[in-house]
């Protein structure tokens, strides 16, 4: 007899939400279960980035169900949600570029309840994943490269101990070494310390590659899912984001 499955740590059903009169979600459904890279994949305003930022409640559900950890969070407030360790990194980075490194990240920490001697362990840790960061600890936060910046908003997550790691298109505008460290380093995160992540992403090569699972949504709706090797070999996702070998634009 075999063990039956956990269950999810973040669950999402009959999710809708919209923009005004503009449904951006039509019910959608999406599981990500402890210790996965779950990617969701899709074109520039399926839809993605609005799933993330909803489940922060910004914009808030209209309708369906969002859980974490089997807490119905669907109506909780932002602040609430990011005290259940849940982490984002958004597209764009939103780091503080006044601020140097050393304070963006001070900033994440200061967001959990941890001891000042784990926040410095913590510290060791991400320097260690991203050792540019640790060469730049003085450095404006804006005085950065968008590679340097993104792995400032990725450490800067990652400094709130987080059990859900949200990443909002990480190799968006990046050149493809620097993508690669990022998804290497994404890749390290959870087989070495068993973090979980969803990951909102363009490149469905890199992504489906990188995740455990994968999600296409098209037009505020999932169309297909599965394991992320096999949605890559999928013909209509091949046809649909991938040409010749390169991520369509």
């Amino acid at each position: 007899m075999t063990d039956a499955p956990a269950p999810p740590l973040l669950t999402i059903r009959a999710l809708r939400a919209s923009y005004g009169k503009i449904a951006a979600l039509k019910g959608v459904d999406l599981d990500v279960r402890a210790g996965e890279i779950v990617a969701l994949i899709g074109a520039n305003g399926a839809g993605k980035s609005t799933l993330m930022m909803t489940v922060f409640g910004r914009p808030r559900a209209r309708d369906g169900r969002i859980a974490f950890d089997g807490r119905d969070i669907t109506h909780l407030p932002t602040h609430l949600v990011a005290r259940l360790r849940i982490a984002q990194a958004p597209e764009g980075r939103r780091i503080f570029p006044r601020m140097t490194v050393a304070e963006n990240l001070k900033m994440g920490a200061d967001a959990t309840e941890a001891s000042a001697a784990d926040h410095a362990v913590d510290l060791e840790r991400v320097l260690g994943l991203f050792p540019r960061l640790k060469e730049r600890l003085t450095q404006r936060g804006g005085t950065l490269s968008g590679g340097e910046q993104q792995m400032l908003a990725i450490g800067r997550a990652l400094m709130m101990r987080p059990r859900l790691l949200m990443l909002d298109e990480p190799s968006l505008g990046l050149a493809p070494l620097i993508t690669r460290q990022i998804f290497d380093a994404i890749r390290t995160l959870n087989r070495r310390d068993g973090l979980t992540v969803l990951i909102v992403e363009q490149n469905a090569n890199q992504a489906l590659r990188l995740a455990h699972r994968g999600y296409v949504m098209v037009n505020g709706e999932i169309t297909l899912s599965g394991e992320g090797r096999e949605l890559l070999q999928r013909p209509e996702i091949r046809a649909a984001y991938l040409e010749g070998g390169r991520q369509r634009a």
